[in-house]
């Protein structure tokens, strides 16, 4: 399976693969849910630091220089995320751990709205950062830069 995705990522665009880190963030929100309904502390600090990673990765991409407020709205969404997520893995909360999948989703569709529009979401060869944000947080140039691991624990 894990081949198949690398495989299905490969000639994706920018906004593609931004798509696909949201995806990840609610896959793992989910597995952390499960371990939070079975009292498996370990398997529920694994999936959040994971969907916690993504999160850092997402906001470390963000170049407030180039992408003025949309960048800036997309930073407060990822650190409102970010304690949302280790709120609900501190109660073991489903419920909470269902907001924050929900919230997340919510902009998971609008960057998947972007990623259908041809216009919006050119993919030249070799070049992956996404150059439109989603229509929620109005049209910007975030251009992407590499950031490092994270080394903390949930």
């Amino acid at each position: 399976m894990e081949i198949y995705r690398t495989r299905s990522l490969e000639g994706a665009s920018g906004v593609e693969l931004i798509v696909a880190l949201y995806d990840g963030i609610i896959r793992f929100l989910y597995l952390a849910a499960a371990a939070a309904d079975h009292g498996d502390t370990p398997g529920r600090r694994a999936a959040v630091k994971r969907a916690l990673d993504i999160i850092i990765h997402l906001q470390a991409q963000l170049r407030m220089d180039v992408g003025g407020q949309p960048a800036q709205v997309l930073s407060e969404f990822y650190a409102a995320t970010f304690a949302q997520i280790l709120q609900a893995s501190q109660a073991a909360s489903r419920q909470k751990f269902e907001h924050a999948i929900a919230c997340v989703r919510n902009v998971r569709d609008a960057w998947r709205q972007v990623a259908q529009d041809p216009a919006a979401n050119p993919a030249p060869p070799g070049d992956r950062a996404p150059r439109m944000a989603p229509a929620a947080f109005t049209t910007g140039d975030f251009g992407m830069e590499p950031a490092a691991g994270s080394r903390w624990s949930a």
